[in-house]
């Protein structure tokens, strides 16, 4: 449920999440905290989510310790049809297992077949950053959590309708009392345990990781190895400026947000202000949040408005240098790359492909 493909802005709520800094991070989450819903918190013992090989512990607010619970209703939550107006769209609709946690559309579609604007990103690796949705309107999973729900666009249905629907269910009230405390299905319920569900799924373990960090110099091909010569060489692809790599882990995103050419029309106007829209600051028109490289061969189309069909047509737009415009980031710039190079870059993404954990896919429990 990160797609956010629509442009409103994100919906309020009641309750407090607290953004928690995690020590090696290259960046930090904080969030605004509100009144604190009476048993919100998590009853059950906390459990530590163990990341994959090349990726670093993941941040957890203070206020939403996952615990073996919450994951499991977030779970049912996640894959259930019922959180949208006619019972058709659930989390899973636009970030399918089958489609690396995408949905393999250009943009998305949501009840009635309506068509947002944006493309969904993976939830794959969200935990880790500090800003949801495209245009980074939402600073936790709990807040993006609840935005596609009510967008008129997505699953259209009103919080208030979502908890009347779910509480109609004994199953899923004595869930969530068992996960909760008692006090039955509440908004805020539904929200931490959908972001407690997300915070589990992580991918790594691909060939890169095996390479980089697991010691297997085999694990990678002549064609792949060059690639990442590439992607790290800053007078060369300079990828990783904005898809990060350090010494112990690989995010693949900065968590911030970019204009790197995308959607530039005539007079340098653009289809979609991205960024600028939450900050109104001239610098973020046209930018938007770096996702993260993981899987991305599972994920096409690309960009935020699914523009690039392929990942060759991904290098190439960067190897001419994106389209030029007042706001493009400086780190975009024409770079020399031959045909040859081009290739070996996309065989590099494509060893980005990573395991996904069991325990993600549709549940083995059925709600009605």
């Amino acid at each position: 449920m990160i797609s956010g493909f629509h442009n409103a802005q994100a919906l309020s709520r009641s309750g407090c999440v607290v953004g928690v800094a995690l020590v090696s991070l290259i960046f930090f989450a904080t969030t605004g905290c509100k009144k604190q819903e009476i048993g919100a918190r998590p009853i059950g013992q906390p459990v530590t989510i163990m990341p994959p090989l090349g990726l670093p512990l993941v941040p957890v607010p203070a206020a939403n310790p996952p615990t073996a619970e919450t994951i499991a209703l977030g779970r049912l939550l996640f894959y259930d049809k019922r959180l949208s107006k006619d019972d058709t769209i659930s989390c899973a609709s636009c970030h399918m297992p089958t489609q690396g946690f995408a949905d393999g559309a250009k943009v998305s579609l949501g009840v009635g077949g309506m068509h947002g604007v944006r493309n969904a990103p993976s939830v794959i690796n969200a935990a880790y950053l500090p800003l949801q949705f495209w245009d980074g309107r939402a600073p936790s999973l709990e807040e993006q959590a609840a935005a596609p729900i009510a967008n008129p666009v997505e699953m259209n249905q009103p919080h208030e309708v979502s908890v009347e629907k779910l509480a109609k269910d004994p199953h899923y009230v004595l869930l969530f009392n068992q996960a909760f405390g008692l006090g039955g299905v509440t908004f805020q319920r539904i929200e931490n345990a959908i972001a407690s569900f997300e915070r589990t799924a992580l991918s790594g373990n691909s060939a890169f990781d095996r390479y980089e960090y697991g010691g297997d110099k085999t694990a990678l091909t002549p064609s792949q190895i060059h690639g990442l010569e590439i992607f790290t060489d800053p007078k060369r692809g300079n990828c990783a400026a904005c898809h990060s790599i350090n010494d112990k882990y690989a995010l693949f995103t900065d968590g911030k947000a970019h204009n790197i050419g995308v959607g530039v029309g005539d007079a340098d106007t653009f289809s979609d202000m991205g960024r600028f829209v939450e900050t109104k600051v001239d610098s973020d028109r046209g930018a938007f949040v770096t996702p993260s490289l993981r899987n991305v061969a599972r994920t096409a189309p690309y960009m935020h408005d699914g523009s690039s069909k392929t990942l060759k047509d991904v290098v190439d737009f960067y190897a001419g240098g994106g389209n030029s415009n007042p706001y493009l980031d400086k780190q975009i710039k024409k770079i020399e790359l031959s045909a040859q190079d081009r290739r070996d870059l996309v065989a590099f993404l494509e060893s980005l492909n990573g395991d996904y954990p069991a325990n993600i896919g549709p549940p083995t429990e059925k709600v009605k």
